[in-house]
């Protein structure tokens, strides 16, 4: 059971199908289902109802998220966790996230350089400066995740320098740090999105870059593609799975700020596992939004900017396949992510909206630098 996050763009929801597609031939032997948490269709309950009425009674459930903020931590195993309170003749065992793994860096350095060998090799590497850019979150631990990607791409490219940029929730976002990257004398710039899909916020970083790019002329900007369905990408989801079957549990709980004393978010220790998605959940084609025919131009973000009013604008930062973690409330202190855990106990499935502040909301360079005019 692959669970996806949904969007209202259909082009992410049509490639998330595609990917839980494909894994379908990784595992010949085994009924492969998928579902989202909101907006789109089938939702995750519908993926489960129909891997259970083929007489499922184990399903290996795994997040199609790139890493563990509040979406993976919460809001899916609220809801594995109801639904295997409802049906007892159901064991559901929960995976991790796709995270840090040399798979997932060898697809990004792919897309990465497919960007460079088409913008050509006039431009050495060490001229050559990389900004990889992540969903951003309110969990500073998925935050850091980014930025060690960001220096596994770099080492082991041999870019001249890299950055790191965040496309909301957190900081800094694109625009401010492709400015200051500008500021640092390379000839070359490449804006990666590590996203596993399209959607309204790698369009948003498309956008930013060709803003950015129109002020500094002397800079070359390279727009290199997300990762998509990678085969890489495919391989790391079936190593998941795998890792429920062997009883692996790698979750990083170490820096988990539901569990630990992270720094500047110790408030947040020990909240309640809870989802935040019932009054999106399977909205479908009445949650799509039109303004664009199929692949997202980023025509919301140009209504609001300019002052208009879109009421899809804001469900399209819950971008698909990102984990972003807008202000959720953490898991029962002693609720375990391990694989093969059990979902069934001790979880409150209150389903009001408690979200918690980011500290730091009004950080010049995070998202109080998108409000315009």
């Amino acid at each position: 059971m692959i669970c996806g996050h949904g969007s209202r763009n259909r082009a992410a929801v049509r490639e998330f199908a595609s990917l839980a597609e494909g894994l379908k031939p990784r595992f010949p032997d085994w009924p492969v289902e998928y579902g989202y948490l909101e907006f789109a269709e089938p939702v995750i309950r519908d993926g489960l109802d129909r891997l259970r009425d083929q007489g499922c009674t184990r399903i290996l459930a795994v997040p199609g998220m790139l890493f563990a903020a509040g979406h993976a931590k919460n809001d899916i195993p609220s809801v594995l966790n109801t639904y295997q309170a409802e049906n007892p003749g159901v064991r559901i065992d929960y995976g991790r996230e796709l995270a840090i793994d040399t798979r997932m860096v060898r697809a990004a350095g792919e897309r990465v350089r497919e960007a460079l060998d088409k913008a050509g090799n006039d431009v050495p590497m060490h001229e050559t400066l990389l900004v990889v850019v992540g969903r951003g979150s309110s969990d500073p631990d998925a935050n850091s995740n980014v930025s060690k990607v960001t220096r596994l791409l770099w080492e082991g490219m041999g870019f001249g320098w890299a950055e790191t940029a965040y496309s909301g929730v957190t900081f800094p976002l694109v625009e401010p740090a492709l400015e200051h990257a500008a500021k640092l004398g390379y000839r070359r710039i490449v804006v990666f999105p590590y996203f596993l899909f399209t959607g309204v916020l790698v369009s948003r970083i498309y956008a930013f870059t060709d803003e950015v790019a129109e002020r500094h002329p002397e800079i070359e900007f390279v727009k290199a593609g997300y990762l998509n369905d990678h085969p890489l990408v495919l391989d790391t989801f079936v190593e998941r799975v795998e890792e429920i079957l062997d009883g692996a549990n790698l979750m990083n709980c170490q820096l988990c700020k539901y569990r630990e004393q992270v720094l500047g978010f110790e408030a947040e220790v020990g909240l309640r596992q809870e989802s935040h998605h019932h009054h999106v959940e399977g909205l479908g084609k009445s949650a799509e939004c039109h303004l664009c025919d199929d692949v997202c131009t980023g025509a919301c973000e140009s209504q609001v900017r300019e002052g208009g009013h879109h009421h899809h604008d804001h469900g399209h930062g819950h971008d698909l396949g990102h984990d972003h973690g807008h202000h959720h409330h953490g898991h029962d202190h002693g609720h375990d992510h391990a694989h093969g855990h059990d979902h069934s106990h001790g979880h409150s499935h209150d389903h009001g909206h408690h979200h918690h502040p980011y500290p730091h909301a009004d950080h010049p360079l995070g998202p109080k630098s998108m409000r315009r005019g």
